[in-house]
């Protein structure tokens, strides 16, 4: 392959590629390796643009032992911190071509999103089993003292036997959003295209939770716009959204407070670049502390851990809510202050 020929090649290939001559000096960068280190690579000396001994070292060996050598290591460009997987890969002499003296072609690749998606996956399966343990190790303990030392006592039966049912059903919820989040992220990139009037959805599931808001001496208000209000949706999805939404702000706000679901339109809505639907879910709790906002979707995470146990929660609710929404090209926010309640917002885009 002549020199013109080699060049066109390497330009074409998607990851960062630097040739590296004898003399340790880069010869070609192709554009993906100029868009990631900047111009005026050609002539520098490999070590002036990656400063990493064991990327060095690599390329060492592949210069002097002619080795290919890989290697796993992280680059800081800037403000942008990167995982990389670097081979280094020894090139023979091509008199009369790109390395005539041979040399070496470095290939960078950007494996920042599968490291996070690894490391996402061990706290995902940590966090199950975590959450699956603590019910797990009381049934356990009761079950043994059942079958021992409470086997003639027919009042610690009855006190064992409920708090038994009470983590088998916090199992069995559990287990339910696992599932229900693996449905969601399954289907997310299918957008829905039954047409949904939100007004009805929300009726629905404010009419569903009247016993738990009353339970807690909570008043369920509807305010908006009147009149069906309709959306490409999937209707048991949204209403999952909202029933979820809702019954967080009962159980989550205040006692003998007001939980207010307010339904409108905006003509425009800069991310959606649209007309959209408003759902406003709004308690009088105490509050989010700003530090928590942006993690409130991610899996397991909560504010408060004991008191979500003590109510039912899975800390999965919100994250089935994010991935819902998202597939109806939806956007959610959250809007929080101590002291003042929380408001939960759904955005989405008109029928």
């Amino acid at each position: 392959m002549n020199k013109s020929s080699t060049i066109a090649a390497l330009g074409a290939v998607p990851f960062p590629i630097l040739l590296v001559g004898k003399d340790e000096k880069i010869v070609y960068a192709n554009p993906s390796a100029l868009g990631l280190f900047g111009e005026g690579l050609t002539g520098r000396t490999f070590v002036t643009v990656i400063r990493k001994p064991a990327i060095n070292f690599a390329l060492d060996e592949a210069l002097r032992q002619e080795r290919e050598e890989r290697v796993r290591d992280r680059l800081s460009l800037g403000a942008r911190e990167m995982s990389v997987r670097v081979t280094v890969s020894p090139m023979p002499a091509e008199p009369g071509g790109t390395l005539p003296h041979g040399g070496a072609l470095v290939v960078i690749e950007d494996i920042t999103a599968l490291e996070e998606a690894e490391a996402q996956r061990r706290d995902f399966v940590a966090n199950v089993s975590h959450e699956l343990r603590t019910p797990l190790t009381a049934l356990s303990g009761f079950i043994e003292t059942l079958l021992h030392a409470a086997k003639d006592d027919p009042v610690a039966r009855t006190r064992f036997l409920s708090i038994m049912e009470r983590e088998a059903a916090r199992m069995n919820r559990l287990v339910g959003d696992l599932l229900s989040l693996s449905r969601v992220e399954s289907e997310e990139r299918r957008r829905p295209t039954e047409k949904v009037d939100i007004s009805a959805v929300l009726n629905g599931a404010i009419q569903a939770l009247a016993p738990v808001a009353e339970a807690r001496n909570v008043t369920l208000l509807r305010d908006g716009e009147p009149g069906p209000k309709r959306v490409s949706g999937d209707p048991d999805q949204l209403t999952q959204v909202f029933s979820n939404l809702i019954e967080n702000a009962i159980k989550y706000g205040a006692r003998d407070a007001q939980v207010r679901v307010t339904l409108g339109s905006v003509e425009h809505e800069p991310t959606l670049r649209g007309p959209a639907l408003r759902v406003v879910v709004a308690d009088q709790g105490e509050g989010i502390e700003a530090i928590h906002l942006p993690r409130l979707t991610e899996r397991f995470y909560r504010v408060d851990t004991h008191r979500s146990r003590e109510q039912g929660g899975t800390g999965l609710g919100l994250a089935i809510v994010k991935h819902i929404v998202s597939r109806h090209r939806g956007r959610l926010k959250v809007e929080s202050e101590k002291g003042k309640g929380s408001r939960f917002i759904v955005y989405l885009p008109l029928a």
